[in-house]
């Protein structure tokens, strides 16, 4: 595309790309944003090198032309997004990437390969939390996925309201906090449950977390208790029927003098599964597989288009895709939030052309990342930031979204 666009001229006409989705996994009643502070940094690493300069000649991928303009690419555009852990809802214009057409279409893998892994992730970890209330959940998924895109999600569950992280790139990386527990093989490497224990308790302290459920849990709580007293940090329960055991676990450590002593829950945990335990005597969540493959839904859906471009005369106009269940809305997009007088939102108002009017109780949704080429809104991106914003936002959208049973979006999307 860039080969012809430079051989007819149209490469340097500006354009407005858009990110959005079209529609939200099915059942979903909000998803939320994530990878916007990744992607801004890939951004602004962004670069052909030597190397792949050679891969493409080699390959004859593209002409000398197209290479010469590759080898000096550096994005001088604009960009604008929603606010790193804002909810999203179908046609939200979540990354407005304004440039020449030339820049701004080298960027489209990028941008959708960062921001559906990423906020996927976070809106499975939402929905997660959500149910989790205020018992912690610890993400543990990074042996169930791609070894980069374990640092990535452990770094978008943090933002979605994950405590913790098993992950340790990810809290060198970005600073999420990390905990960990033993697996059965450090039970197993011994020769019963008191020797490994002991070992452990004796390396991390009393505080530590036993898993005990390698052979049989009420013995091994006995033990447990026995080797660290009762003010053991927590126990872990991994398999079987959680709540059942969870409750007698419950009832035999507090018979122990153990009172205090946490009962930690594993096993291919999803939101369906954290709700169903919101019963029991749990104190922690560790989740996996199902956080890291987005609990069902592993990609966010969004898309890349081209919603505007100069014309001849210099003029913007909209420009829309118009095939079959692929329809899109022509024109540069601005957005805002549509809340009651309780502060609670009804709509997601987007404006063509020109923004919408506030009626007074709304929140306008777009931030300025980038301004020619220069990154301005980093502090919208921050870890903590990020995580604060999303607490914010999923806390202004209605009951409805906080209900795991299938429906529609939470609020209505409408085009001004």
């Amino acid at each position: 595309m860039v080969q012809a666009a430079l051989r007819s001229g149209a490469a340097s006409r500006r354009c407005v790309f858009e990110t959005f989705a079209r529609r939200l996994p099915e059942g979903r009643r909000y998803g939320v944003v994530a990878g916007t502070g990744r992607l801004l940094d890939a951004i602004e690493r962004f670069r052909f090198g030597d190397a792949e300069i050679a891969a493409l000649r080699a390959g004859k991928v593209v002409d000398d032309e197209t290479l010469d303009f590759l080898a000096g690419y550096r994005f001088e555009g604009d960009i604008w997004g929603y606010a790193e852990g804002d909810a999203y809802f179908p046609g939200s214009p979540v990354l407005v990437v304004e440039s020449d057409f030339a820049h701004g279409v080298v960027l489209e893998t990028l941008v959708l390969s960062i921001l559906n892994h990423d906020s996927a992730i976070a809106s499975a970890a939402s929905r997660m939390t959500g149910a989790a209330g205020a018992r912690p959940c610890i993400e543990m998924g990074s042996r169930r996925t791609h070894e980069e895109a374990a640092v990535a999600a452990a770094r978008a569950a943090y933002i979605a309201g994950f405590a913790t992280t098993s992950n340790l790139e990810a809290g060198r990386r970005w600073g999420v906090p990390t905990a960990g527990t033993a697996a059965h093989s450090f039970t197993l490497l011994h020769d019963d449950e008191r020797e490994a224990f002991t070992a452990q308790v004796e390396v991390l302290g009393v505080g530590t977390t036993l898993l005990v459920d390698t052979y049989d849990v009420e013995k091994a709580v006995e033990i447990a208790i026995e080797v660290a007293g009762p003010e053991l940090g927590a126990v872990r329960l991994d398999s079987g029927d959680l709540l059942v055991q969870a409750r007698e676990v419950r009832e035999q450590l507090d018979s122990l003098g153990a009172t205090k002593t946490r009962i930690v829950v594993t096993s291919d945990l999803d939101e369906f599964a954290i709700a169903g335990l919101a019963a029991g005597p749990v104190d922690a969540y560790g989740v996996g597989t199902q956080l890291v493959t987005g609990s069902g839904a592993p990609t966010a859906g969004m898309v890349y288009k081209l919603v505007a471009r100069s014309d001849d005369s210099g003029e913007m106009v909209g420009v829309a895709k118009a095939s079959k269940d692929k329809t899109s809305v022509g024109g540069r997009k601005y957005a805002l939030r549509r809340r009651n007088a309780q502060g609670i939102a009804e709509a997601e108002i987007i404006g063509i052309g020109e923004p919408p009017v506030d009626d007074g109780d709304d929140r306008a949704l777009l931030v300025e990342y980038v301004r020619r080429g220069a990154v301005v809104g980093g502090e919208h991106v921050e870890l903590a930031a990020a995580r604060d914003w999303h607490e914010s936002s999923v806390a202004e959208l209605p009951r409805s979204a906080h209900q795991l049973s299938r429906g529609e979006p939470a609020i209505p999307t409408t085009y001004l």
